[in-house]
């Protein structure tokens, strides 16, 4: 018997079926099957301190529904929005599972949100509850007076004025609760996403297309089973959290790895690997970037047998040094908060490095023109998912209170993601960038991830961001925002050499004709890079 969960990618993509019930809740139909094993294990929390706590589902279970027996004594119901805007600590999966339960809409947020963040969020969504910790609640508490719907506040860790207390009051609640018989079409969560005009918009999902979406996430691509351990390393407040903290690992019934920290430390990071029973890991390509600048000579991983990587492409070097110190290949996925993962390099797919993998079985994704025609293999147009005659389970309903904005992303029988990509001879899907990050000059068109790609090669560079600048006579050039590796300095013969090298490495006309060397740059809290900050001060928005 083989190893993974999928080992004839053609012949499961074309026999795939989509199975959505009229009803569906993942706290009670998910979480509280695998509860039935009393001894199943759900997590394993370890935090900087040395604290490690094992829960098992059932465990999981029971604080889920003592939480929902204390939301619904404040009055919170079926159908409204609680706020939480926790970093990686229990009561985040704790309340997942509970307003899921209770069929109340959860809207995730980071720890990284403003007041002026919290305000909008909780205006928009109408939210009637909060559950954060003591940092967030002040900020919360300067604008609570213009957050009128807000009725119940709930902090963690140590108690606050004016707040509930949520390891007292969850302590007093019943464990007896009866979960809410949520019709697969309910509204279950919604996760505030950044375009690159406005102000965040909200991608609504029902009860079945992230909880019974992210089954091909989580068996298809993370390659989970029963006895595994996956480690995702992410914000709790991006929607990959949902996919690979929550909904992914545990449809399949995976333990997860939960390591609370406050800042993400590399050299930590590959000692708890070590140390702990991971078998598949899941990061953001900025991570194993990190990852790979320290001596990963110096380490032992024996139990990790999968490594995926998502939120923008990955450099081939990466992947080649992560291997040879690992035995992994770092296997890339594609997908956005209004999806689950539409493309992957599955682990029974040869990877083709920097490609974004083959499609996700359950999807029709292709490669359309402005007329919506499938363009021919190795032509460049937007990245597409059939919606018509059938929609896919796994993409959301809709931004939530704009029917125009969601009207925008769909063109004839297809809903259009906002990337570029060309698809080749074989079916594999090739990033080009997003519809606005492309780079127009001299008549060429210049995705900025090859030119990212083609400057982490050199071992000058630990990092960098392309975006495109006015030029008088061009119209608009490449110009690079590079970290340079420890140990280099900046200079302009260096910068000389990382122009000649670009050229080598893609092609003359895609090097950068500007390169300013940085300390840090902008990021989104999902570690991608935000190219659209850096553009804008170039053309001095």
């Amino acid at each position: 018997m083989s190893q993974h969960n999928m080992t004839d990618y053609d012949k499961t993509y074309k026999e795939f079926k989509w199975e959505v019930p009229e009803y569906f809740n993942f706290a009670g139909d998910v979480i509280d099957k695998w509860a039935k094993d009393p001894n199943k294990l759900a997590m394993w929390w370890v935090d900087d301190a040395g604290t490690e706590i094992k829960k098992t589902f059932l465990q999981l279970s029971n604080a889920s529904k003592k939480l929902a027996n204390l939301l619904a004594a404040q009055g919170v119901k079926q159908n409204d929005v609680v706020m939480v805007i926790l970093p990686r600590n229990i009561e985040w999966w704790e309340t997942f599972t509970a307003c899921i339960r209770m069929g109340v809409l959860l809207a995730p947020g980071t720890t990284q949100l403003t007041s002026k963040d919290l305000e909008y969020r909780a205006n928009t969504s109408k939210a009637v509850c909060i559950i954060t910790n003591n940092e967030i609640a002040a900020k919360f508490d300067e604008v609570k007076a213009k957050c009128p719907t807000v009725k119940t506040k709930i902090v963690i860790t140590d108690p606050r004025t004016d707040w509930l207390f949520y390891t007292d009051a969850v302590g007093k609640a019943s464990d007896k609760f009866e979960t809410v018989k949520t019709k697969s079409t309910d509204n279950c969560l919604v996760y505030f996403t950044s375009g690159t005009v406005g102000m965040p918009k909200m991608a609504l999902h029902t009860h079945s297309s992230y909880p019974i979406g992210h089954q091909v996430t989580g068996k298809f691509w993370l390659d989970l089973k029963p006895e595994d351990m996956h480690w995702n390393i992410s914000d709790t407040g991006w929607a990959k959290a949902a996919w690979s903290s929550y909904f992914g690992p545990w449809n399949c019934g995976a333990a997860q790895f939960i390591h609370h920290t406050t800042r993400f430390d590399p050299a930590k990071t590959l000692e708890l690997l070590s140390k702990y029973p991971v078998t598949v890991m899941c990061g953001a390509p900025t991570i194993y970037r990190m990852l790979v600048l320290q001596d990963l000579s110096k380490y032992k991983f024996p139990t990790l047998r999968h490594c995926v990587g998502a939120g923008e492409p990955l450099n081939p070097e990466i992947i080649e040094v992560w291997k040879k110190a690992t035995g992994c290949t770092i296997r890339d996925g594609y997908g956005q908060t209004e999806t689950v993962l539409l493309c992957g390099s599955f682990p029974c797919i040869e990877p083709r490095f920097g490609s974004m993998g083959k499609p996700t079985p359950g999807f029709d994704i292709q490669v359309i023109d402005e007329n919506g025609k499938i363009v021919p293999p190795k032509t460049e147009g937007d990245v597409a998912i059939r919606v018509k005659p059938n929609r896919p389970v796994g993409l959301f309903k809709e931004y939530w209170k704009e029917p125009e904005r969601t009207a925008s992303v769909y063109r004839g029988d297809w809903y259009i993601t906002g990337d570029r990509a060309y698809y080749d001879e074989d079916g594999y899907f090739w990033f080009v960038g997003r519809a606005d990050d492309v780079i127009l000059t001299s008549g060429y068109r210049i995705g900025p991830f090859e030119v990212e790609s083609a400057l982490i090669e050199h071992p000058a560079v630990a990092e960098s961001a392309v975006v495109s600048s006015p030029d008088e006579t061009r119209g608009e050039i490449v110009k690079a925002f590079v970290i340079l590796a420890p140990g280099y300095k900046a200079s302009p013969e260096l910068e000389k050499e990382l122009q000649d090298y670009v050229k080598k490495v893609t092609a003359p006309y895609k090097y950068p004709r500007k390169i300013d060397f940085v300390e840090s740059l902008p990021k989104t809290i999902s570690g991608k890079i935000r190219r659209v900050e850096l553009r804008n001060k170039e053309w001095g928005r």
